[in-house]
């Protein structure tokens, strides 16, 4: 269910008709049209379910992290990359009217070690034997 409809609901439903229930930012984006790397990536999307329908099992390998999930990227396998690898999740219903790069954050928490010799000034005169 997203907004009161369900997912073969949503399925049937023209871009127009899909993009009044979205957030407005995706809203306001989609209505300025896909950019070409966008469609591109549909169009891979598009095959990938094709794939799927056959029983194979396509990873989509992303850049494109602004690209709004849609209804019909529900089930597929995606690959987003966040700078330094590429994260894989499945989209899931809950997803519509995210973006891609929201799955897959480019921080990560830090942890800290304890620290080391010169640390501090007091630990300049440990000796190291």
């Amino acid at each position: 269910m997203y907004r009161g409809y369900k997912l073969d609901e949503l399925a049937r439903m023209s871009m127009d008709e899909l993009i009044e229930l979205l957030p407005s930012r995706r809203r306001r984006t989609l209505k300025r049209g896909l950019s070409p790397r966008q469609k591109k990536l549909l169009a891979k999307m598009r095959h990938a379910r094709k794939m799927l329908r056959k029983g194979k099992e396509v990873v989509v390998r992303t850049h494109v992290r602004d690209m709004p999930i849609l209804p019909e990227m529900i089930d597929l396998h995606v690959a987003v990359y966040n700078g330094k690898e590429f994260v894989r999740f499945k989209i899931t219903p809950d997803m519509i009217g995210e973006v891609l790069g929201s799955m897959s954050s480019p921080i990560r928490p830090v942890k800290h070690g304890s620290p080391g010799i010169g640390a501090t000034k007091s630990s300049q005169y440990v000796p190291l034997k």
